[in-house]
């Protein structure tokens, strides 16, 4: 089970990295476009690629985890087309949690994020890679869906549940994608020829006139502190990514999903924690006794319905 610890400490990172991703969506100085970030976040995420030159430099210890050349192999046509299948999910559900982050908190968009994630993974997973279901898996539709609805519904407005629902369904695609091709091959070889199509996928959007114009003007836009926090939020992500989908190669996709609930548990942590030192754009819309209450509510329900799911 120690693929759980890797998924549990990835989202632990991407809690960190979700509050960051909220402060430069947020911040017109910083990076005003949903569509701009996702591009960027998707080529940082395709130059991890990078990580294979480590495996040529000769270390006096031996890290057998760490991805090598050796083990990648000419790619057939279904491992190209799974590939690219989750590049493009990937850009999909990040522009539509950028454009949620952008107008609501991220201890509210995570959450309900996480529960489509999870629930959709479960279904793509049964029909798909024929995972198993828990004999509990109605009862934890029901309260996922229901500590989703509440978050949702009476959190933010209808658009950004869309938003936030539209995010969950394409991560479940994207980490479907991802399994289907490390089932079909290595890690090493999976991980490589899908950061490959993610580096292609984000460049042939500059093959696009109107996504070329928006990327290069709101790219010189954006304020000079922007890059070197953008480089850093997404090496930080990379590596925390790296870890989902290490657990996703030794795990069941649907369970690693799922523990995608720790990621607003630990945002909700932090903003306790640290809500003092945030910037204005990370900090929520109230603080009261009763907002905290409602979010620890809502928040237990989902966890609760994490919890019924794999009894």
């Amino acid at each position: 089970m120690s693929w759980i610890l890797l998924a549990a400490a990835a989202q632990l990172i991407l809690a960190v990295v979700a509050l960051v991703d909220k402060f430069i969506v947020s911040d017109e100085r910083a990076l005003p476009k949903p569509f701009v970030y996702a591009f960027y976040t998707c080529l940082i995420s395709g130059a991890w690629i990078l990580v294979y030159v480590v495996g040529l430099i000769p270390l006096p210890w031996h890290f057998s985890s760490i991805p090598s050349f050796s083990n990648v192999e000419k790619p057939t046509l279904e491992i190209v087309a799974l590939a690219f299948l989750a590049a493009y999910t990937f850009f999909l559900a990040l522009v539509s949690m950028f454009n949620a982050l952008k107008q609501a908190d991220a201890s509210d968009v995570v959450p309900v994020v996480g529960a489509v994630s999870a629930l959709a993974s479960f279904g793509l997973g049964y029909f798909f890679l024929g995972t198993q279901l828990s004999h509990n898996f109605i009862w934890g539709i029901v309260l996922l869906s229901l500590g989703t609805f509440l978050v949702s519904r009476l959190r933010f407005p209808l658009k950004v549940a869309a938003l936030s629902i539209h995010a969950g369904l394409f991560f479940a695609l994207h980490y479907v994608s991802i399994k289907g091709l490390f089932l079909m091959t290595t890690f090493d070889n999976g991980f490589f020829w899908s950061r490959v199509a993610f580096m292609l996928f984000a460049l042939s959007l500059l093959l696009v006139p109107i996504y070329y114009e928006k990327i290069v003007v709101h790219t010189k836009a954006a304020g000079k502190s922007a890059g070197p926090l953008i480089l850093l939020n997404k090496i930080i992500a990379g590596v925390a990514t790296i870890l989902v989908l290490k657990a996703t190669d030794l795990g069941d996709v649907a369970v690693v999903q799922a523990l995608g609930g720790l990621q607003f548990v630990f945002i909700l942590i932090l903003g306790l924690l640290f809500s003092h030192w945030f910037p204005q754009s990370l900090k929520s819309e109230g603080h009261g006794k009763a907002i905290i209450l409602q979010r620890v509510l809502f928040v237990s329900i989902i966890a609760l319905g994490f919890l019924v799911l794999f009894e």
